[in-house]
Parts: structure tokens; C-alpha cells; sequence
């Protein structure tokens, strides 16, 4: 088994081993990996964070130990805090980073850091603070930042940064948490899961105060919420049906 850790900003994590493979997440700078296979360019990773698997650039990582990766399994993450901050590489050269990139790790790849950090768990009233940071963030299928983000993507990021561990796709984090049986039951942070017609869990926003959720759908955006699911103001209609809520912290 080998190991390595994004020495980059953002890189896309794709279906298939090609640029031009659906890109199905992404990894932020400082996240760390096994790699299961190496197969000419590319290589078929497991991400530590949420064993996320896909096949990444062999250009766009950076090999580290067993002991090292072992040794970060232990550690908190401490995670950038602002928007976009920048990392100082050798030669004082500097690369952009997005909110929510992993500093634990910045001296095994000769970098250094100086910008605002956040690290443990806070409270779950500070999630829905976090998750305004990516108000108005583009939709992007796989995005985990405030340059382009997915439904579960954003309500991943918005955990993480607050010291908590959610699944990468919907489907997978409505299987987390406690059910509540009426909407009334929620609070604030608690996530809500919308189905397609099949009956598949392919959304999910965070809920707020006042029946509205905060939600990525075009782009992160705020939208009322009732027993039928999402109601966008804007085209007059429902949007998403509602399958389930979950209090997870």
C-alpha cells in the first residue's frame, strides 16, 4: 500500500482514470490518501476523511510514508478559515487555498501558513454561520468549495468545518444521524433529504429557523421548506420532494 497527500489548491477526483471523466468529488489541500492502484497517469485512491474512492492525476499529489499518514490519522484537523487564503511554498512562491483545506500537514511538504485557522468540534448553532460563507456559491456536480459545489459537498463542508464527520453523498449521510417525524422537530444545522421519483436520495440542505433551508441548487441559496419538500420562491413551484430529516449532532 502506498500513501499520499493533495499538495494543491483543489483537484478533481474523476469516475474514471481521464480528464474527461465525470469528476465525482474533490480533494482540498492538505487531504490524505491510500493509493489502491497505479495504472500509467493515474491512480485509484481511497480518501481518509470519508474513503471516498476515484481515480486522481498522478501529477497532482504528493507520495508520503505509511508512518506519516498513520501519524495524521491521529491528529486534528486544523482547516483554513477564510474563503481563500494563500500557502508559502519553497522559494517564497505562494498558492491559493479555499476554506476548509487541511494545515496539520504544511511541513511535510515544505509549506507554510499564516492565515486564519479553526479547529474541534463547535457548536451547532455555528453551523448555519458556516454555512453562509458559501451563500451564492455556484453549482458545481463534485465541487467542495466556494468556487463550485455540490449539495453534499456543501453540507459536508459545512460539518467539517464545524468538527464533524458526514459521508460525501447524500444517500450515503441520510444513513447517519436520528430521524425526527415532523418538520416542527428540527433545529437549526439538522439536514433534510429529498428523493427523486425512484424513490433514490439525490439532495440535501441544512435546515434553519422559520420553515427555510439553506440548500445548493443552481447555486447555494436560501428557500422555504414544508411538508412537501423545497418551495423555490423564484419559479412559484416546489423543487425537491421531502423524504426525510436527520438530526446528526
Amino acid at each position: 500500500m502506498q500513501y499520499a497527500i493533495c499538495n494543491l489548491g483543489i483537484v478533481p477526483l474523476r469516475l474514471e482514470p481521464t480528464n474527461t471523466s465525470e469528476m465525482v468529488s474533490q480533494m482540498l489541500y492538505g487531504e490524505y490518501f491510500k493509493i489502491l492502484e497505479e495504472r500509467g497517469k493515474w491512480s485509484r485512491i481511497r480518501t481518509a476523511f470519508d474513503s471516498c474512492e476515484a481515480w486522481v492525476d498522478n501529477k497532482q499529489y504528493h507520495k508520503i510514508s505509511e508512518e506519516d499518514y498513520n501519524r495524521f490519522e491521529t491528529e486534528e484537523a486544523v482547516l483554513s478559515a477564510d474563503l481563500i487564503e494563500f500557502i508559502s511554498g519553497e522559494n517564497q512562491n505562494l498558492m491559493p487555498v479555499p476554506l476548509g483545506s487541511v494545515l496539520n500537514f504544511t511541513s511535510v511538504l515544505n509549506h507554510s501558513h499564516g492565515g486564519n485557522q479553526i479547529s474541534g468540534k463547535q457548536d451547532k448553532s455555528n453551523l448555519i454561520e458556516t454555512a453562509f460563507l458559501y451563500l451564492n456559491a455556484p453549482f458545481l456536480w463534485g465541487g467542495k468549495t466556494p468556487f463550485g459545489i455540490d449539495s453534499s459537498g456543501f453540507t459536508q463542508m459545512v460539518y467539517k468545518l464545524n468538527g464533524h464527520k458526514l459521508c460525501r453523498n447524500a444517500a450515503d449521510q441520510a444513513k447517519q444521524g436520528e430521524s425526527l417525524s415532523f418538520i416542527e422537530e428540527s433545529e437549526p444545522g439538522d439536514l433534510a433529504f429529498f428523493d427523486d421519483k425512484d424513490g433514490v436520495i439525490t439532495h440535501v440542505g441544512i435546515m434553519m429557523n422559520d420553515n427555510y433551508i439553506i440548500h445548493a441548487d443552481g447555486k447555494v441559496r436560501l428557500d422555504r421548506i414544508d411538508h412537501s419538500g423545497i418551495y423555490n420562491a423564484d419559479l412559484r413551484r416546489h423543487t425537491h420532494k421531502l423524504r426525510v430529516i436527520k438530526k446528526i449532532i
